[in-house]
Parts: C-alpha cells; sequence; structure tokens
C-alpha cells in the first residue's frame, strides 16, 4: 500500500528522479519556460517554486540550500539575481502548467511549465495594438 507516500517515481531511482528535478527547475529558472510531459512538470513544480522561495530569502543559507540542489553557481546566481526580486511581493503560485496536446511519437499530453511572468521574446508589444 502507497498510504500517505508522498510524490511520484517517475520510473526511475532517487539519484536519478533528484537529478532531473535539478536540471529541469535550473531549466525553467535559467529560460523561464520549459516544455516537459505533465507528470514531470507536476513533479518538479513544487520544487522549482521551493527554490524560487529560497532565492527570495537572499541569505547565504538560502543560497547555499539552492546551490546543494541546483548544483550550478549560474542558475543560482540567475536565481536570487533575476527571478527571486520579480516576485518579491508574491506569496507563492510562480509557476503555471499550460496545456499543448499529445507529441507526436508517443502520444504523451505535453505541456509547458512557465513562470507566471513570463513572456515569449518577441511579445513586448502591447496587447491590441498591432505592429505595423
Amino acid at each position: 500500500m502507497r498510504h500517505r507516500r508522498a510524490g511520484k517515481k517517475l520510473g526511475r531511482d532517487s539519484a536519478h528522479r533528484k537529478a532531473l528535478y535539478s536540471s529541469l527547475a535550473g531549466a525553467l529558472i535559467e529560460h523561464g519556460r520549459i516544455k516537459t510531459t505533465v507528470a514531470k512538470a507536476k513533479a518538479v513544480k513544487p520544487f522549482a517554486e521551493q527554490m524560487i522561495t529560497l532565492g527570495k530569502r537572499g541569505d547565504l543559507h538560502a543560497r547555499r540550500l539552492a546551490l546543494a540542489e541546483l548544483r550550478s553557481q549560474d542558475v543560482v546566481h540567475q536565481l536570487f539575481a533575476d527571478v527571486a526580486p520579480r516576485f518579491a511581493e508574491r506569496p507563492g503560485g510562480y509557476t503555471r502548467i499550460v496545456k499543448l496536446g499529445p507529441r507526436l511519437g508517443d502520444a504523451a499530453e505535453m505541456v509547458y511549465l512557465e513562470l507566471v511572468d513570463y513572456e515569449p521574446p518577441g511579445a513586448s508589444s502591447p496587447a491590441g495594438t498591432a505592429a505595423s
């Protein structure tokens, strides 16, 4: 029985799963949006939001905890310098899942996992005005 066993295994052992969460969260922080499957997005969303909350704390201990999980000095620097200050006034809910439809190869349900303030490149013009 799986009573009170939180989280999905995703067909991986614990070390592989931890590496997957680290790389997906790092890519999300670095790029603002990643394309992945529904199961992976739902699994990594709490992890990524926890990393952003550490970034909002901003102290040395939080930086070291984030570095231990994300394993990339560049990603941690971007998290603390760029991403976390944008969410300083937000009490949580930093990411969203946008459904895309099935993948062509195996029909796996695909989604975008993105930061809520993400704007695609080239979408800087205000909505409702067309560039002439």
